[in-house]
């Protein structure tokens, strides 16, 4: 009796032990989805865009972004500082051309994208740089330095001390 016990325990768990299939498709749509952003500005459908990804690294000294812009021209990009916000944005129009042929596969992105990230500290505004080579955008903030203390002399009785 104990082992049809146990076996029809078996069974009954066998659904829960086991890993069921569209948890792994939920989990891949997931990561997916958590790349793409769904772009929509209310005037028209909305689109998917490609959010490319960046790097932010930092020594004593400067702070820099790398964001993957493959195929984005410099016209098409904009970057803004603002405290210790950074946004980098782009601007890509779809293209219309007129051709007597059918499209079977359309993956390039289209549309615009928007990133905002948290600089770790002050920048100097003034003094960032941004370059764009093989298709990566690097944008160096040069930090402020940091606020130094100062002795304040104490005036007592109408007299410095």
């Amino acid at each position: 009796m104990s082992t049809a016990l146990s076996n029809r325990i078996s069974r009954a768990l066998r659904p829960w032990m086991r890993r069921d299939p569209l948890d792994s498709l939920q989990e891949e749509m997931d990561q997916l989805l958590s790349r793409l952003r769904l772009d929509w500005n209310g005037d028209g459908p909305a689109r998917l865009a490609a959010v490319p990804p960046i790097d932010v690294s930092e020594t004593d000294t400067t702070i820099t972004v790398r964001m993957d812009v493959p195929g984005w021209k410099t016209e098409e990009l904009d970057i803004e500082v603002s405290g210790d916000l950074l946004k980098i944005s782009g601007q890509r129009a779809t293209e219309k051309e007129e051709k007597q042929e059918t499209c079977h596969l359309v993956e390039r992105c289209q549309g615009s994208f928007s990133r905002a990230i948290s600089l770790p500290s002050s920048v100097n505004e003034s003094q960032i740089t941004a370059d764009c080579q093989d298709g990566v955008l690097t944008v160096t903030l040069p930090k402020l330095e940091p606020a130094k203390a100062h002795k304040i002399k104490i005036r007592g009785n109408g007299r410095p001390r």
